[in-house]
This record gives C-alpha cells, structure tokens and sequence, in this order.
C-alpha cells in the first residue's frame, strides 16, 4: 500500500496522516472550499479540492471522492468517523473502483448498519441483548403487547440511524401510543425510514464497549473495554479505558463472548460493539463498524496504534500478536472538547485567535486546530480530544485536571469549561456515574448559574 486517500476532515484526518506518514506511506486529502486552509490539507502529500462547503457535495459525495483517488493514483482510501465510514454502497464502490476499503466488509457495514439485523446475527452468534422486540414493530398493538412481556419502562427506536434520534421512553402503557408515534415520526424524517422496535429501558445503565480488530487470516483480537457512560443527548463527552465498574474477569469473559463470535461471522479490521450494563449483567445495543472517535483512550492504555493496524489489516498482513500478549496498563481518560457554549451548547464557530495545547508526561491532544483557524460552521463542532493516561485513575484525573487548566482556544466559545467542572465533581471522581448522569449535572450547573 503506497498511497492512501483521507476520506473525511478535521482531527481524524490528521490522526490519519500521522499514521501513515510513519509507516511511509502518501497521503491524499481531499477537502471542501471551507477547509482549503485545515491542517490535513497542508501536510498531506497531495490535496484534492472535492466542492463547495455542504457534507452533501463535498465530503457525502461519493462520485468526487472516488475521481480523486483516480487522479492521484490512491492505493486505498481511509473514511475516518462519520461521513461516509458505515455506507456499504460506499465501501463496495471502493472496492469495485480496485482500491482497498480500510474498515469492514460492505456486507458487514449493512448488517449492523439496521439495529435489528444486528440484534438478531448477535443473538445468533449468544451475544446477551437487552429484551424486547425479535424484530420491527408492525403495529402499536404490538408494542403493548411487547411492552407488556418485558414490563415498563420500554424504549421505542429507530432501527436505522442513530445520535439518539427517533428514541422515545414509554414509563406505563397509557404513554406507548405516543412514544410510538413520534419515534416513527423522527425516524422517518431523520433517516427516510420509520421502521422502530422495542426494547426494556434500563434505568441506571452505564455505555460500555468493546474495541476489536479482526484480519483477513480468521484472528480476531479485543482492547478491552471503553466506558463511555457520560453523556448528553445520546452524544458521548467524557471515555475513560478501562471502566471503572469492571474487573479483568468481566473484561474476559465478554472479550471472549465476542471475539468468538466476531470470527464466526467472518469480520474484517477495527469495530466496537457497544453494550449496556446494570447490576453486572452485559446487554448488546449496537456495532459501530469503523474507526470510533475515543479510539486515543485505548491505544493509551494498550500502546497499540489503532489506525496502523487498520492499514496492516488493509493490507492482507496478519496479525502480529494474539490475545495473550495484549497488556492493559493504568488507566485512560478522554474529554472530547468542542465548538460550543459550556453553557447552552450552542455552536461556536469563528476564528480561533490562540491555541495552546498542554503537554507533559501521558498527555495527548488529537486536534487539527491552530492559532488562526477558521473553525467552520458547516461540521461537526469537535475540534480537539484531550486524553490522558496514568498509572491509576486518581492520577489521570489528577493529569487531567492539570491539563484542562492549561489548555486555551481563544476567539470561540468552547466547552473546556463544563469538562473542568466535570473533573471537580466528586461523584466523577468516585466513578459513582450512569449515562443519565450529565443530563443532571449538566441541569444542576445551568440552575445554578441561573441564580
């Protein structure tokens, strides 16, 4: 592989690069008018301006992406998070362009792409679900009836899409009707398809997922597990590898549950399959079949780099190493820090004036930012993760801490701020945290600001 294309933008495009700059291979950027000046496009070997501002005609538009790898002799392309990294059609146009797809097979994209196709492949495979629905609703007569068997409260969801869109909790059967109607309703209009199932709503679950990596030789690896339980509207703000509520023999145990069953279906690189815990007992919600955006957690407490794996695997190469001599070490925690009010969450796009990034002993920041960036408006707000690793969690809080007091980007509003509360907060230092937590942290700091 002598040549990759970037398919995506903004940090993860030069996560990308960094990679393959080590391993020596070229890298094409492709980019909108809107980031003519980012970071990725400056330091990669070669740039391809692909249109105009709007994701739909630059960064969604497949026919453009593809002419670019023609022109410039690419080898592969790479499609970060996002855009298009879980399109199948996408994949397969890769592929059939002669190009190598770095991430899953197309088959597998589609298969875990609809909720409940793969709900029922990791039912197959005895991956624990949560219960509810065998498959989609027909019928509001049907959801009482499953609403029923499972007892109350249920969660009504979208089977395409995702971000907490086309999500509706039902608490007593007088509410189905409604949850019913409008998670249709939002499913329809956010993914052109109002197909929703059912499922028992957990009331004090904590986000726990596992990376795996898979070759094209029949091994299959895992990193062990992400807690990603600090959340605000289904969008994930703080990670931390491992969690804190888990032991090693918990992490074996469903490492081995889904190894076994990710090499019985024949997966291929890097994915995550996401649970929901309670009362220590796993239940499978979704696989995200691509690069995740909290990946830097893991390859700081494994030492393994992620993305130069995904292009070994890319390759044909097998994998150099096997479950045994995967070592798990400290602990790691990531704040994703973004373009917002702390306060209102509104977006805050504009010039960034100053940026200074801290530094130190097991401190990472993965951004494309700099001093006289135009953070755009027409993207995701991300702009920067700050990650850090210690030999305990008390000391990577402690680095962290340290860390986000250090950290400016001047010239925009950004949510440095709600992650330093965060660090101060004792419950988080405890570990004491579900993924209805932030809501309520985020609803006590507004109050009180407030008056």
């Amino acid at each position: 592989m002598g040549k990759v294309l970037i398919a995506n933008r903004g940090e993860i495009a030069l996560r990308i690069h960094r990679a393959c700059q080590e391993m020596g291979i070229r890298t094409v950027a492709v980019h909108s008018t809107a980031d003519a000046a980012a970071m990725h496009v400056r330091l990669a070997d070669e740039s391809v301006c692909i249109g105009p501002p709007a994701a739909r005609d630059s960064y969604l538009n497949v026919a453009a992406i593809l002419s670019a790898a023609a022109i410039t002799g690419a080898d592969a392309v790479h499609p970060g998070y996002g855009f298009l990294s879980e399109n199948a059609n996408f994949a397969e146009m890769v592929e059939a362009h002669g190009l190598a797809f770095i991430g899953p097979r197309p088959e597998h994209i589609r298969m875990m792409g609809d909720k409940i196709a793969a709900k029922d492949a990791m039912r197959r495979l005895g991956v624990p679900l949560v219960p509810g629905s065998r498959g989609a609703l027909a019928s509001v007569e049907e959801a009482r009836a499953v609403a029923a068997e499972v007892k109350y409260p249920v969660l009504i969801k979208a089977a395409a899409g995702g971000g907490g869109r086309g999500m509706k909790v039902a608490r007593s059967e007088a509410e189905i009707e409604e949850a019913w109607r409008v998670a249709r309703t939002e499913a329809k209009a956010a993914f052109g398809d109002d197909a929703v199932y059912l499922e028992k709503y957990l009331d004090r679950p904590r986000h726990i997922e596992l990376q795996v990596l898979a070759d094209t030789h029949g091994n299959v690896v895992h990193f062990g597990e992400r807690d990603c339980s600090l959340q605000r509207r289904h969008q994930k703000l703080v990670e931390e590898a491992g969690s804190p509520v888990l032991n090693a023999a918990e992490r074996d145990a469903l490492g081995a549950q889904v190894t076994r069953a990710l090499r019985e279906l024949g997966y291929r690189n890097a994915g995550t399959l996401e649970f929901l815990w309670q009362d220590g007992q796993f239940a499978f919600i979704e696989m995200n079949t691509r690069l995740q955006v909290e990946h830097p957690v893991t390859e700081m407490l494994c030492g393994i780099d992620l993305v130069k794996e995904q292009l070994r695997v890319a390759a044909g190469e097998p994998l150099g190493y096997d479950q045994s001599e995967i070592r798990f070490h400290g602990h790691a925690i990531e704040c994703r820090i973004t373009a917002e009010d702390p306060d209102t969450f509104a977006p805050s796009p504009g010039r960034v004036t100053t940026y200074h990034a801290p530094g130190g002993l097991g401190v990472r920041v993965d951004s494309a930012l700099y001093s006289g960036y135009a953070v755009p408006p027409h993207y995701d707000s991300l702009v920067a993760k700050l990650v850090v690793h210690g030999v305990t969690r008390s000391e990577a809080i402690a680095r962290l801490r340290r860390s986000l007091a250090e950290m400016v980007v001047d010239g925009i509003s950004t949510t440095l701020p709600l992650h330093r509360a965060i660090m101060e907060d004792p419950e988080f230092q405890a570990g004491d945290y579900t993924i209805h937590w932030l809501e309520r942290f985020v609803a006590r700091r507004t109050a009180a600001a407030a008056g």
